[in-house]
């Protein structure tokens, strides 16, 4: 999963990109100081692997990652070259999800691109910056279309979702907001469309709100945002995660209690990815190693098998599974076997988040 990180300049998308992923990007309090896109690979948080390594005294533990790319803060006009130009929208189009950090935070020390706080209008900016870039690339598509469609009329459907599409973007929506069915999804979807793209909301607060966001009127601005649009919207502080990548983890975990968070910004981020690109991970265990594999909600067994190797789906015979929670209240999946809770499930089964799985597969 990727996972591009955008935003004005000075709302504190490196100084979250540097916390989260401890990749080292320059952060500083003057706009484009991130001239090339940085990229951080991080592992998905998931306690259940640790319970499950120690139960099977495990060699090792492969957690599921996430790549985030941070790219330089967009202004207006950004989509004809203001700034640093439009191919920094390049770099996220190949990202399954955008993660816009709107500052929600009052700090004289750090200046605000356009003079003052502003979730609204910030957002508003950014908005238009990728319908501005979106419309430029499907108006050249349309033109390519339009000559291959002379030649052979199998271009006709592609020729229609193309002026469905534009027609969203001219009248300043995003194409994700478009009435399209599922195929007509599936053809914008490699495009590479920035508004077709699910999006989270970083509402960026100051340390002394990272408890309490909800107080915070900017806050409260771009979760109304976010609700309108049926985005998802998170509030984090990178002031804090800053400090919390500093921190060991037993360390870390004393400290999200002291501020009474409950969860670190990246637990947040990726819960939030999760839901909107409609993701879960199911598991596996083993004295070699124990290890989580994402995979799309809905998924059947034989898919999921394949995600670890094409032979698991191609030879799929069945799939024994048993969820986390029946495993570890069981102790052992011996204990579990005895108590009839492992099951034995075939190709129409649809796997569950937390399912423990070991395929059982002949080519």
């Amino acid at each position: 999963m990727k996972l591009g990180i955008i935003g004005l300049p000075n709302v504190g998308k490196s100084t979250l990109f540097n916390a989260i992923t401890r990749a080292g990007a320059e952060a500083a309090n003057y706009p484009f100081c991130t001239i090339e896109p940085n990229v951080g690979i991080v592992t998905v948080p998931d306690e259940r692997l640790g319970v499950l390594s120690r139960m099977y005294d495990s060699k090792k533990t492969v957690y599921t990652t996430i790549g985030f790319y941070d790219i330089a803060g967009l202004v207006k006009g950004a989509s004809k070259g203001e700034g640093l130009g439009n191919k920094f929208l390049g770099h996220v189009r190949e990202a399954d999800a955008l993660v816009h950090v709107v500052r929600c935070f009052d700090d004289d020390n750090i200046a605000h691109v356009s003079g003052a706080v502003d979730p609204a209008s910030d957002i508003e900016v950014i908005g238009l910056e990728l319908i501005f870039a979106d419309l430029e690339s499907v108006e050249r598509r349309v033109e390519k279309t339009a000559k291959s469609l002379k030649a052979d009329k199998g271009f006709q459907r592609e020729w229609d979702v193309l002026n469905k599409v534009k027609d969203c973007l001219m009248r300043g929506l995003p194409v994700r907001s478009a009435d399209l069915n599922g195929d007509e999804t599936a053809i914008v979807a490699s495009w590479g469309l920035l508004t077709s793209k699910p999006i989270i909301y970083a509402a960026n607060v100051a340390e002394a709100d990272a408890a309490c966001g909800g107080d915070n009127p900017h806050v409260a601005e771009v979760m109304k945002i976010a609700e309108s649009e049926g985005a998802d919207a998170v509030v984090i502080s990178a002031k804090v995660e800053s400090e919390l990548a500093e921190l060991a983890d037993d360390e870390k975990s004393e400290f999200i209690r002291e501020l009474g968070i409950g969860e670190s910004g990246l637990d947040k981020l990726v819960k939030a990815s999760y839901r909107i690109l409609g993701l879960i991970s199911y598991l596996t265990a083993g004295e070699p190693e124990v290890r989580a594999w994402m995979i799309e909600r809905g998924t059947k067994a034989p898919q999921a098998a394949g995600k670890i190797h094409s032979d698991f789906e191609k030879g799929f015979i069945r799939a024994e599974t048993i969820s986390f929670d029946d495993l570890v209240s069981c102790g052992s999946i011996r204990t579990a076997r005895e108590k009839g809770l492992v099951r034995s499930e075939g190709k129409d089964y649809v796997v569950k988040d937390g399912d423990v799985i070991h395929f059982l597969f002949n080519v």
